[in-house]
């Protein structure tokens, strides 16, 4: 059994305590270590070598936000899930855009949060494309018309088998979904993934959901 490493950042005792007892009753998952704010997440992380982070969104120094871009950039980086209380969040697109696998409200049942983080490490996004739509049509303003020209513009860059596979991951198609809809083992489904990500320049799934969106859009 392969055990799940995470990282609490939280600027809230309560709630590092509470994820922390919530995470521990599931025997493959362990709690390696916690930081109160985003701007001692990376330290955390490069001492900790957690597989995946629960990052709060609203720190006093540094943001969920920041602080997911920058662990994204670490070799080799985690898988980030942030935490809120809203769902339709302008600040959870931003969280999103930066790199994290998916968010969960603070008040998501507990067996909810340990599938969340199994599926994270597994390579999953956890943000079903309902969910990417309503976010995604809250905020609507100036800048989604470039949005749409350069996320047109960076799938162009894909062959057409490379473009099947971002599509059927923006329709949030798991790995196992997108081998059986495209007639692929799911090898190769992964192989076209990372290819994605190096093509697109993203570093989750949900960036490719959110490409893929963007492009769309008239």
């Amino acid at each position: 059994m392969v055990t799940v490493k995470v990282l609490l950042v939280d600027d809230d005792p309560l709630v590092r305590a509470g994820l922390r007892m919530i995470l521990s009753s599931a025997e493959d998952v362990q709690v390696v270590g916690e930081a109160d704010d985003g701007v001692r997440a990376a330290a955390a992380v490069r001492e900790h070598r957690p597989h995946v982070v629960l990052m709060d969104i609203r720190m006093a120094e540094m943001d969920g936000i920041t602080a997911t871009a920058e662990l994204r950039r670490l070799d080799p980086p985690p898988q980030v899930i942030v935490l809120t209380t809203f769902q339709a969040d302008e600040q959870v697109m931003n969280a999103l855009r930066a790199g994290a696998s998916g968010f969960l409200v603070k008040d998501t049942p507990p067996a909810d949060i340990i599938n969340a983080v199994r599926l994270v490490a597994s390579g999953e996004a956890i943000l079903s494309p309902s969910v990417t739509r309503t976010l995604l049509s809250h905020f609507n303003d100036a800048a989604a018309s470039e949005r749409h020209r350069m996320a047109a513009h960076r799938l162009t860059l894909l062959t057409e088998r490379e473009r099947e596979v971002a599509a059927a991951i923006g329709a949030g198609a798991s790995n196992a979904e997108v081998a059986a809809t495209l007639f692929m083992s799911e090898a190769t489904v992964k192989a076209h993934v990372s290819r994605l990500f190096t093509k697109l320049d993203v570093t989750s799934r949900v960036q490719i959901a959110i490409l893929v969106h963007d492009a769309a859009q008239s």
